[in-house]
């Protein structure tokens, strides 16, 4: 320690009294001075890239994480405090080396357990999630949060008998846990002789109003009732449900179609087509876009039945990498701030940094596929980070799509789907921003029809392999077969094969009218 510098105790107390007064920038300064002093303070580094996220600056958030890494000791606690860092920033690969730490071998904290498996659901490994939540019930913890998180794994494990057993039980400790409810209801097709309709009402007066548990009854209730046969019902709790998320998450079509036109106007095919494709030996990515809910778990079943593929799951690692580029926090696929910085990134780079994230989930394959629906919105930017990335758009006729949104209850996510004017709205700047994309990078997108894909699954599978350079498997057209975990809101359908649901609107075909009206033949 240099002379008249502080004693690390001391500035550690001085970044403590710092935080307690809301003074970030003097608690980094004090931690700052302690971790080069003390490099192995690990509580030290996290609480540094804590501030720097909180602020923004998400390289050094990035940077405070990674260097918390090689000085981890035996405490479990302390691993997973780690992980959590290093998840938020989009280290992947680093976050799931930390959870083959051998201190998380020998934990027996229930609590801790469950956190960890949410910790593998996030970076998309089910079964070691499930895995870690048996341990967590053998610990001896049980409540409505960890039954509900079993039950969703289940689900995705594909194991809908134990799952529907699961939620029931999460349903019955914690009588307003309203995901558990939609989660149960979606299982399977309800009839009037089995149905959970009696204790949804018998919830749904005891639920606090306006939250997201209230919309969740509401969404499980119109699903159940639309089984039922009972459609005026059924609307009036979908409408109660989406009203109840729009009042929460207050979509605004105006910026995003402003975000669109910025978008648009960035990304001109002078920009999108400047680098040239560069070769890399690990696994090609294939990357799977188009509205949630339009078929892309689907073809992602089909696709990842051949040989040679690899399905990823829907991840966030573009998108991710991308913020890093541009060193900036954002819960949004793009935001101004990235638009305004965008000339300024390295591509490349971000190419470079979203296979050293990805490469580790396609062992043995020649090709992984990046399933996530939002990435429409990023196909600039993967172009010029991954020239040679083979894109996939799937597409669906916009009645069966748009109403397919408006009955998902996405949770916190997707807030222009409990709107129909802001559905309108944003399908509508969907379609204008896809035929942009194919207007910039004309041979880089194959698009996909739903219709055609389950109505004559061979043709449209061969049409797939052959833009991504695959040789056709006949075997890869039944995705009953299909074993890996699905994570999306399909769980259920896919497993069941290739089937086309077309037409689930036309009950309600007088209450969406006027969303018919503004989005059909555009």
């Amino acid at each position: 320690m240099q002379a008249g510098a502080l004693a690390p105790e001391q500035l550690w107390r001085n970044a403590q009294a710092a935080l307690a007064r809301n003074d970030a920038p003097a608690a980094y300064v004090n931690l700052l001075n302690l971790v080069r002093q003390t490099p192995a303070h690990v509580h030290a580094h996290l609480l540094l890239g804590g501030i720097a996220y909180a602020e923004g600056r998400l390289r050094d958030a990035t940077r405070h994480a990674l260097d918390a890494v090689p000085h981890i000791g035996a405490d479990a606690g302390q691993v997973a405090s780690v992980v959590n860092a290093l998840l938020l920033v989009g280290e992947v690969v680093a976050a799931r080396a930390l959870l083959a730490h051998p201190a998380l071998a020998s934990c027996r904290n229930g609590p801790l357990l469950a956190h960890l498996a949410s910790a593998e659901q996030m970076i998309g490994e089910h079964a070691r999630a499930l895995a870690l939540l048996d341990r967590a019930i053998g610990a001896g913890l049980d409540n409505p949060d960890l039954r509900y998180l079993r039950g969703v794994q289940l689900t995705f494990n594909g194991r809908l008998d134990e799952a529907a057993a699961e939620l029931e039980r999460c349903v019955r400790l914690g009588p307003s846990y309203g995901r558990a409810a939609v989660t149960l209801a979606r299982l399977r097709k309800q009839t009037p002789a089995n149905h959970h309709l009696a204790q949804i009402d018998a919830l749904l007066q005891r639920v606090p109003r306006g939250g997201e548990d209230h919309a969740a009854f509401e969404f499980a209730r119109y699903k159940e009732c639309e089984d039922l046969g009972r459609y005026d019902e059924a609307w009036s709790s979908l409408e109660r449900g989406n009203a109840i998320m729009a009042r929460r998450l207050r979509p605004d079509p105006v910026r995003e179609r402003a975000r669109i036109d910025a978008l648009i106007d960035r990304c001109n095919a002078s920009v999108v087509n400047i680098r040239e494709e560069i070769p890399h030996p690990g696994p090609q990515p294939i990357f799977i876009v188009g509205m949630p809910r339009s078929g892309t778990t689907v073809l992602e079943r089909l696709l990842g039945n051949h040989s040679q593929v690899t399905s990823a799951g829907e991840l966030g690692d573009f998108a991710r990498q991308l913020r890093w580029a541009a060193d900036h926090v954002t819960a949004l696929p793009v935001d101004e701030e990235i638009l305004e910085r965008a000339p300024r990134i390295d591509f490349a780079e971000v190419g470079r940094r979203y296979l050293a994230q990805t490469q580790w989930r396609a062992p043995g394959t020649s090709h992984f596929i990046d399933k996530l629906p939002i990435n429409y919105m990023q196909l600039g930017f993967i172009r010029q980070a991954l020239p040679g990335a083979r894109i996939l758009h799937m597409t669906r006729a916009p009645m069966d799509v748009c109403f397919s949104n408006y009955r998902a209850f996405f949770g916190e996510g997707y807030a222009y789907s409990y709107a129909l004017d802001a559905l309108a709205a944003h399908y509508l700047d969907y379609r204008r921003l896809m035929r942009h994309w194919h207007s910039v990078m004309p041979d880089a997108i194959l698009d996909v029809s739903y219709n055609a894909l389950t109505g004559d699954s061979e043709r449209v599978a061969r049409e797939v392999f052959d833009f991504c350079g695959l040789a056709f498997e006949p075997t890869a057209l039944d995705i009953r077969t299909n074993m890996t975990a699905a994570a999306t809101l399909s769980t259920m359908q896919v497993r069941d094969g290739i089937q086309r649901r077309e037409g689930d609107w036309q009950p309600y075909a007088s209450q969406l009218d006027a969303l018919r009206r503004k989005i059909d033949d555009v």
